[in-house]
């Protein structure tokens, strides 16, 4: 997902409730150079992957976030993994960029997935494992279907 697809999604978030192009167009246009049917065609391609929905009124859309901001993140980060020749590199590579606080949520997060804790450690064979350990995420992620 590009930059302006970004963009556009930050405004779409930020006034939660349905937008017109026009007004998405006007809010863009404070920061860079834009034409109207650019922004038409990003909300279109945005539509069209299901990250937003539209109703008809009159000759226009209003356009609304089908999902979080931080879906949308998640669904950008297994895209780019699923890009990778080697995704347990990539996830080394990544969790290496991370700050503290960061890998702290990334733990909680793990934890969550993973359910309530027990007594007995998890095993290759317990449901949920996937046999090696640092794909949980990746495979939580993928499950949703995106």
């Amino acid at each position: 997902m590009g930059e302006l697809e970004d963009a556009v999604m930050t405004r779409v978030w930020k006034w939660n409730r349905p937008v017109t192009v026009r007004e998405v167009l006007e809010d863009l246009q404070q920061e860079r150079s834009i034409a109207y049917t650019t922004v038409m065609t990003v909300l279109d391609n945005l539509h069209q992957k299901g990250w937003v929905r539209r109703e008809a009124e009159g000759r226009a859309y209003r356009y609304e976030a089908v999902s979080t901001r931080a879906a949308y993140a998640a669904a950008l980060m297994n895209e780019a993994w699923a890009q990778s020749d080697n995704p347990a590199a990539a996830l080394v590579a990544f969790f290496g960029m991370m700050s503290e606080e960061q890998r702290l949520a990334l733990r909680d997060a793990v934890r969550m997935v993973q359910g309530p804790e027990t007594d007995e450690p998890a095993t290759a064979g317990s449901p949920g494992s996937t046999g090696s350990t640092g794909e949980n995420p990746g495979s939580a992620t993928e499950s949703d279907g995106r």
